[in-house]
């Protein structure tokens, strides 16, 4: 089993929910609702991997909130 973490955003002139994983090329997606775009998530992934494991352009480390004074 793989877990590849996603970034997940609603963009607000659609309402649609996209969907990347940071560093892997192509590995992106959108959907109506959080389950389509996971399922689309994992779908897109399975193609990708089709053509061997990827090495990873960067690696996601996590988030920060940023607080200005």
């Amino acid at each position: 089993m793989k877990t590849y973490t996603a970034i997940v955003e609603r963009c607000p002139d659609t309402g649609l929910y996209v969907g990347y994983v940071p560093g892997f090329p192509g590995a992106h997606a959108q959907a109506e609702t959080l389950d389509e775009l996971n399922r689309n998530l994992k779908e897109v992934i399975e193609l990708l991997l089709e053509d061997g494991e990827p090495k990873l352009e960067t690696e996601f480390v996590g988030i920060q909130t940023v607080t200005l004074v």
